[in-house]
């Protein structure tokens, strides 16, 4: 019995009338000019070439030798950031038409020139991100000693920086975060879901995390847009540092950007499975034990635990 073929024509069709009518309720322009968005794929490629330029023998090609190092870094760095430039000047010119749509402009008003401007600002973003990478690597360096020095079981710090999940989700989230600094948080989200899916650490990129950040284990790990972190802290697997309440404006929609995760001051360690929610402070050199439910600010230099919490203290 012959079979049937698909109705491809059809699915075409609806699959249109779907994004037509898609296009249509979030005020897209039928024809922007070819790509809209940033390309996940295409950050991809540009994370893993950045890791190689920040440590080209143990992230970089197998082949690769010491004395062709510059060489590497420097043809890998001209290619990841005009790839880098493309990307940020699809997120700047989207911006650009949706800041337009709301203020009810033409957006074909000075599109010469405004078409130039965002093309001269997304050149000195990738500038300024450039001249990042020696401090990221720095601050990926004390991440490294960290992790070595906070884990019995850690051999080396070559060890440590091509195998623990903690040190992959760190040198994402020190590139998102620094491009979601510069003005790019569509690409800085990108680039840390990337490390999400990777590791099951979940950093948002506004997170300001100090030096020396140690995650052990990892998987389970979450870390809201605010939170603040200070140095040479350590965190277990599934700690959260989240939000306690979502306050709404007038019209019911969540109010955006508001300080509303914890503040971890230097030296604190938070074992695993314990929840710290809302904009409280735990202090320098406190001890946060596992699965502990915390919504309150603690002093410098406690031990906090469910025993303790259940006892009033």
């Amino acid at each position: 019995m012959p079979v049937a073929p698909f109705d491809i024509a059809a699915v075409v069709a609806q699959l249109r009338d779907a994004r037509e009518r898609w296009r249509t309720a979030q005020r897209r322009p039928r024809d922007p000019g070819g790509r809209e968005l940033p390309s996940r794929d295409a950050l991809d490629e540009i994370v893993q070439d950045l890791r190689g330029a920040l440590f080209p023998m143990r992230l970089g090609p197998s082949d690769l030798r010491q004395e062709n190092e510059d060489h590497y870094v420097g043809h890998t760095l001209a290619s990841v950031l005009n790839a880098l430039l493309a990307q940020v000047r699809l997120e700047l010119r989207h911006g650009e038409r949706l800041a337009l749509l709301d203020a009810a402009a033409r957006p074909d008003d000075n599109a010469g020139s405004a078409g130039d401007a965002i093309d001269a600002r997304a050149h000195a973003l990738v500038q300024r991100f450039a001249a990042s990478l020696a401090p990221i690597r720095a601050l990926l360096d004390s991440d490294v000693q960290a992790a070595f020095h906070g884990d019995p079981a850690a051999r080396s710090v070559d060890e440590v920086l091509l195998c623990y999940p903690g040190v992959e989700a760190m040198i994402h989230h020190r590139l998102a975060h620094r491009l979601y600094e510069l003005g790019v948080p569509l690409i800085a989200r990108i680039v840390a879901e990337r490390a999400h899916a990777l590791t099951g650490i979940d950093i948002h990129p506004g997170a300001t995390i100090g030096a020396a950040f140690f995650i052990d284990h990892g998987t389970g790990v979450v870390i809201g847009e605010t939170a603040v972190i200070g140095e040479r802290v350590r965190v277990y697997q599934a700690v959260t540092l989240g939000a306690k309440r979502f306050p709404a404006d007038s019209q019911g929609h969540l109010e955006k950007g508001l300080p509303r995760h914890p503040i971890v001051e230097d030296d604190v360690v938070i074992y695993a499975g314990a929840t710290v929610l809302g904009r409280v402070t735990l202090g320098r050199g406190s001890t946060i034990g596992g699965n502990v439910w915390l919504t309150r600010s603690v002093p410098a230099g406690s031990h906090v635990s469910q025993a303790n919490l259940l006892d009033g203290e």
